[in-house]
């Protein structure tokens, strides 16, 4: 009768201890999916933390940059086209991108334009000659 179940090898013992077991799987794995997911998201954080790092890093060089009153100068002179009091600046109209040494293709709508007239004049051309294309 110490064997009272109906199959052979398996004891009360065995029940117990599967049980046991069954039991602190199910208790722990809740606790231990957190933990694994904190640690990827902690990992993900760490990441993330050094792109912002070297992101600032290089806003820092630019800012040292524009700190700096000589790049302050070259930036306006090259995109505002801006001069010094007493300097002249002359624009050359009329001259192809492979004499200018510029690599950015014109728009087609440029070429259409008449180069003869006042900028007033121009912008009405442009215009005209977009509506036109449609």
């Amino acid at each position: 009768m110490a064997n009272s179940l109906k199959y052979p090898g398996i004891s009360g013992r065995w029940i117990a201890v599967a049980t046991t077991l069954f039991v602190v799987a199910i208790t722990l794995a809740p606790p231990l999916q957190r933990y694994f997911a904190q640690r990827a998201q902690i990992n993900s954080l760490r990441a993330e933390i050094r792109d912002d790092s070297s992101d600032l890093a290089k806003a820092q060089q630019d800012l040292a940059k524009w700190n700096d009153p000589a790049y302050v100068a070259s930036q306006a002179r090259t995109r505002l086209h801006f001069v010094f009091p007493g300097e002249r600046q002359y624009a050359v109209l009329g001259l192809t991108p492979e004499q200018t040494g510029s690599q950015a293709p014109a728009a087609p709508i440029a070429n259409q334009i008449p180069s003869g007239l006042p900028w007033y004049g121009r912008l009405l051309a442009s215009i005209s000659t977009t509506n036109v294309n449609r």
